[in-house]
């Protein structure tokens, strides 16, 4: 038994979102989706035999309060497992409190650079072998572009991903030409702009983020760059995000992403369908927001405690280690044992008109992460 409720008390759920601050529109999704899975669960009888309770917190994009949070949700409300978290810095945030300290199983929902480990953390979006590794070849096959210019927020996410994007883009026979890093507010990209322009690149494989992204792609735009027949490419980009800007600024982009709103196999339309009669405003159920990830984390948590029969810790963490769902956003997905990420099916995307267009099923694509033995 673990040391958060009685045997007869609900089951206790954290899930820390940025509800507020510059990635509230991804954050009210993430929050939306837990409340809908939650009550889900407890409709068709909870688990165990035990209702399900929901402890929202809001990270307020700010990874000192995410810290803070984690900590209440382990010390005060003595949660059974947490759940949420967009960038990287904000997932380190809360494994402090969570893992180290708190002891505590940590389900991260967001696509990220891949490689972290831990027997408490799970991870449930895509990494570089689902985005990068796929993408770039088909893109440089299908537009036969060669020079590629990385923009970046200046955090361990980009850092990762352009290292992946250098690799994949010179096996295939491509040059880097440029690479910078700046603040995540960072908002005055004339000078990079005009670098990107004078440089002949081909794609813009951006990862500033919000709010930076939104000065940047208008100035990109502005330049001329998609008119003169360059490419972007944002991974991470779907539909809420693309609600961040004209549709101009974003025409043509490439995404790669588990899932977006234009795949329509019937449970992932069932699924859109519902979450927007629940919420219908404009924080969409989206793969890039985390809301896929998030869908998926609570469902591989609830198979695993069915699996496992208790809340032990141990129990569930074996469980979860080789979890599997029927159904999902974008289809079925299953825990590779001894990697804790998931293997899934993966998409590429157009924008067009300020909607994404599902360009190419990759398929299903492993994570690649490093195997771990079960403690």
């Amino acid at each position: 038994m673990t040391k958060s409720s009685s045997v007869n008390g609900s089951i206790k759920v954290g899930v820390i979102t940025d509800q507020t601050g510059p990635l509230s529109f991804c954050g009210i999704a993430n929050a939306n989706v837990a409340r809908m899975v939650i009550a889900d669960i407890n409709a068709k009888g909870g688990l165990l035999g035990r209702h399900l309770e929901l402890y929202l917190e809001d990270s307020a994009t700010t990874d000192s309060v995410a810290e803070t949070k984690a900590r209440k949700l382990v010390e005060e409300d003595h949660v059974d497992v947490i759940l949420g978290g967009i960038y990287s810095s904000t997932r380190e945030a809360i494994k402090g409190p969570a893992i180290v300290e708190g002891k505590t199983l940590y389900i991260y929902p967001e696509q990220y650079e891949g490689q972290d480990y831990d027997p408490l953390l799970f991870c449930t979006g895509p990494v570089p072998a689902q985005q990068v590794e796929p993408l770039i070849p088909w893109l440089m096959q299908e537009t036969g572009a060669k020079k590629f210019y990385l923009p970046s927020a200046d955090y361990i996410w980009p850092h990762t991903m352009n290292k992946k994007v250098r690799q994949a883009v010179t096996a295939n026979g491509g040059s880097i030409v440029g690479e910078e890093y700046f603040p995540l507010d960072h908002t005055d990209y004339r000078e990079t702009v005009d670098k990107i322009m004078s440089s002949g690149a081909d794609v813009v494989f951006n990862t500033t983020v919000p709010p930076g992204v939104v000065p940047f792609l208008e100035q990109l735009h502005n330049a001329g760059f998609a008119k003169r027949g360059g490419h972007l490419v944002t991974t991470y980009f779907d539909e809420n995000f693309l609600g961040m800007l004209p549709a101009e600024y974003t025409e043509g982009m490439f995404s790669c992403l588990d899932y977006y709103q234009s795949i329509n196999d019937p449970f992932s339309k069932e699924l859109l369908d519902q979450y927007d009669k629940l919420y219908p405003a404009s924080a969409k159920f989206t793969a890039g927001s985390a809301s896929s990830g998030l869908y998926r984390g609570v469902r591989f948590w609830e198979a695993a405690v069915k699996e496992a029969g208790s809340l032990k810790q141990q129990d569930v963490l074996q469980a979860l280690d080789h979890a599997q769902i029927a159904m999902g956003p974008g289809g079925p997905a299953e825990m590779v044992p001894g990697q804790h990420h998931v293997r899934m099916n993966m998409y590429i995307a157009q924008a067009s008109n300020g909607r994404f267009k599902t360009v190419k099923n990759l398929g299903v694509i492993d994570p690649n992460e490093c195997v771990h033995d079960l403690q």
